[in-house]
Protein backbone atom coordinates (compact mmCIF):
# COMPACT_ATOMS: atom_id res chain seq x y z
CA UNK A 1 0.00 0.00 0.00
CA UNK A 2 1.37 3.92 -0.62
CA UNK A 3 0.24 6.99 -0.90
CA UNK A 4 0.92 9.18 -3.80
CA UNK A 5 -0.54 12.32 -5.02
CA UNK A 6 -0.95 13.59 -9.10
CA UNK A 7 -2.57 11.16 -11.16
CA UNK A 8 -3.94 12.88 -14.53
CA UNK A 9 -7.64 13.08 -14.06
CA UNK A 10 -9.79 11.31 -16.57
CA UNK A 11 -9.29 12.60 -20.36
CA UNK A 12 -8.58 16.03 -18.83
CA UNK A 13 -4.74 16.44 -19.00
CA UNK A 14 -4.65 18.37 -15.78
CA UNK A 15 -3.01 16.65 -12.82
CA UNK A 16 -5.44 16.28 -9.92
CA UNK A 17 -4.32 15.20 -6.59
CA UNK A 18 -5.74 12.22 -4.50
CA UNK A 19 -5.17 11.48 -1.07
CA UNK A 20 -4.36 7.76 -1.22
CA UNK A 21 -4.01 4.55 -4.16
CA UNK A 22 -3.38 1.17 -4.14
CA UNK A 23 -2.50 -1.03 -6.60
CA UNK A 24 -5.24 -4.10 -7.17
CA UNK A 25 -4.43 -7.18 -9.05
CA UNK A 26 -7.08 -8.99 -11.18
CA UNK A 27 -7.51 -12.53 -9.84
CA UNK A 28 -9.09 -15.22 -11.55
CA UNK A 29 -11.58 -15.28 -8.74
CA UNK A 30 -12.88 -11.92 -9.86
CA UNK A 31 -13.56 -12.37 -13.69
CA UNK A 32 -16.79 -13.31 -15.11
CA UNK A 33 -17.10 -16.05 -18.63
CA UNK A 34 -16.12 -13.11 -20.64
CA UNK A 35 -12.81 -12.54 -18.80
CA UNK A 36 -14.34 -9.41 -17.80
CA UNK A 37 -13.32 -7.98 -14.04
CA UNK A 38 -17.25 -9.03 -12.68
CA UNK A 39 -19.04 -5.40 -11.08
CA UNK A 40 -19.13 -6.44 -7.94
CA UNK A 41 -15.71 -7.36 -7.04
CA UNK A 42 -15.09 -3.39 -7.40
CA UNK A 43 -17.31 -3.00 -3.87
CA UNK A 44 -14.55 -4.87 -1.89
CA UNK A 45 -12.09 -2.77 -3.83
CA UNK A 46 -13.71 0.68 -2.55
CA UNK A 47 -14.03 -1.13 0.87
CA UNK A 48 -10.11 -1.25 0.62
CA UNK A 49 -9.74 1.86 -0.39
CA UNK A 50 -12.25 3.55 2.08
CA UNK A 51 -10.59 1.99 5.29
CA UNK A 52 -7.03 2.89 3.94
CA UNK A 53 -8.02 6.48 3.94
CA UNK A 54 -10.42 6.70 6.63
CA UNK A 55 -8.64 4.91 9.68
CA UNK A 56 -5.34 7.27 9.71
CA UNK A 57 -7.73 10.12 10.01
CA UNK A 58 -9.03 8.33 12.94
CA UNK A 59 -5.20 7.16 14.36
CA UNK A 60 -5.98 4.00 14.05
CA UNK A 61 -5.81 0.64 11.44
CA UNK A 62 -8.11 -1.22 13.21
CA UNK A 63 -11.70 -1.01 11.63
CA UNK A 64 -13.61 -1.95 14.72
CA UNK A 65 -13.20 1.55 15.63
CA UNK A 66 -14.81 3.17 12.04
CA UNK A 67 -17.39 5.77 13.12
CA UNK A 68 -18.94 5.70 9.98
CA UNK A 69 -21.94 3.65 8.36
CA UNK A 70 -22.79 2.97 4.57
CA UNK A 71 -25.18 5.12 3.17
CA UNK A 72 -25.04 4.29 -0.66
CA UNK A 73 -22.61 2.53 -2.68
CA UNK A 74 -22.25 3.66 -7.01
CA UNK A 75 -19.84 2.37 -9.39
CA UNK A 76 -19.74 3.17 -13.00
CA UNK A 77 -18.09 0.63 -15.32
CA UNK A 78 -16.21 2.05 -18.22
CA UNK A 79 -13.90 -0.08 -19.77
CA UNK A 80 -13.40 -4.11 -19.57
CA UNK A 81 -10.43 -4.97 -17.10
CA UNK A 82 -9.24 -8.68 -17.40
CA UNK A 83 -7.31 -11.81 -15.62
CA UNK A 84 -3.98 -10.43 -14.61
CA UNK A 85 -4.45 -6.57 -15.40
CA UNK A 86 -3.09 -4.45 -12.22
CA UNK A 87 -4.99 -1.17 -12.06
CA UNK A 88 -4.59 1.15 -9.44
CA UNK A 89 -7.69 2.51 -7.45
CA UNK A 90 -7.82 5.71 -5.83
CA UNK A 91 -9.77 7.50 -3.43
CA UNK A 92 -10.69 11.30 -2.07
CA UNK A 93 -13.88 12.60 -0.25
CA UNK A 94 -16.36 14.85 -2.64
CA UNK A 95 -16.77 18.20 -1.42
CA UNK A 96 -19.06 19.48 -0.92
CA UNK A 97 -19.12 18.14 2.67
CA UNK A 98 -22.42 17.67 4.74
CA UNK A 99 -22.96 17.99 8.16
CA UNK A 100 -23.18 14.20 9.17
CA UNK A 101 -22.25 12.69 5.91
CA UNK A 102 -19.92 13.04 3.49
CA UNK A 103 -18.93 11.19 -0.02
CA UNK A 104 -16.08 9.63 -0.59
CA UNK A 105 -14.95 9.19 -4.55
CA UNK A 106 -13.01 6.59 -6.45
CA UNK A 107 -11.66 5.58 -9.91
CA UNK A 108 -9.57 2.90 -11.11
CA UNK A 109 -7.03 3.31 -14.03
CA UNK A 110 -4.19 1.41 -15.78
CA UNK A 111 -0.81 2.54 -13.73
CA UNK A 112 0.90 3.13 -17.16
CA UNK A 113 -1.62 5.29 -18.66
CA UNK A 114 -4.35 6.79 -15.99
CA UNK A 115 -6.53 8.03 -19.20
CA UNK A 116 -7.76 4.73 -19.19
CA UNK A 117 -10.31 4.52 -16.31
CA UNK A 118 -11.90 1.24 -15.83
CA UNK A 119 -14.86 2.51 -13.27
CA UNK A 120 -15.28 5.17 -10.82
CA UNK A 121 -17.60 4.54 -7.72
CA UNK A 122 -18.94 6.69 -4.84
CA UNK A 123 -20.21 6.09 -1.60
CA UNK A 124 -21.82 8.44 0.80
CA UNK A 125 -20.77 7.55 4.43
CA UNK A 126 -22.44 8.83 7.54
CA UNK A 127 -20.92 9.47 10.66
CA UNK A 128 -22.14 7.40 13.44
CA UNK A 129 -22.07 6.56 16.71
CA UNK A 130 -22.85 2.86 17.76
CA UNK A 131 -23.31 2.96 21.23
CA UNK A 132 -26.03 5.49 20.88
CA UNK A 133 -27.25 3.84 17.42
CA UNK A 134 -27.71 7.45 15.90
CA UNK A 135 -26.05 9.59 13.35
CA UNK A 136 -23.28 12.80 14.61
CA UNK A 137 -21.51 15.32 13.28
CA UNK A 138 -18.57 14.85 11.57
CA UNK A 139 -15.27 15.23 13.83
CA UNK A 140 -13.79 18.70 13.37
CA UNK A 141 -9.82 17.27 12.95
CA UNK A 142 -11.70 14.69 10.62
CA UNK A 143 -13.45 17.62 8.73
CA UNK A 144 -10.92 19.35 7.94
CA UNK A 145 -8.56 16.69 7.10
CA UNK A 146 -11.32 15.74 4.51
CA UNK A 147 -11.87 19.30 3.36
CA UNK A 148 -7.95 19.60 2.44
CA UNK A 149 -8.18 16.23 0.82
CA UNK A 150 -11.21 16.79 -0.94
CA UNK A 151 -12.53 16.99 -4.84
CA UNK A 152 -15.11 18.43 -6.82
CA UNK A 153 -18.04 16.21 -6.43
CA UNK A 154 -19.35 17.50 -10.04
CA UNK A 155 -15.88 17.83 -11.17
CA UNK A 156 -16.24 13.93 -11.20
CA UNK A 157 -19.27 13.41 -12.72
CA UNK A 158 -21.52 12.53 -9.54
CA UNK A 159 -24.28 14.95 -7.93
CA UNK A 160 -23.72 15.65 -4.38
CA UNK A 161 -25.22 13.36 -1.88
Amino acid sequence: MSTQKGVASEGSGAVRSWPHRRRFEITYHDVDALNHLNHAAYFPFMETLRCDYYLPLLSTNDPRELDIILAEATCRFLAPAGYGTVMVGEVAPGSPLGRTSFALLYRFTAPDHPETVYARGRTVVVCYDYTKAQKKPIEPKVRARLEEDAVPISGEGWSSP
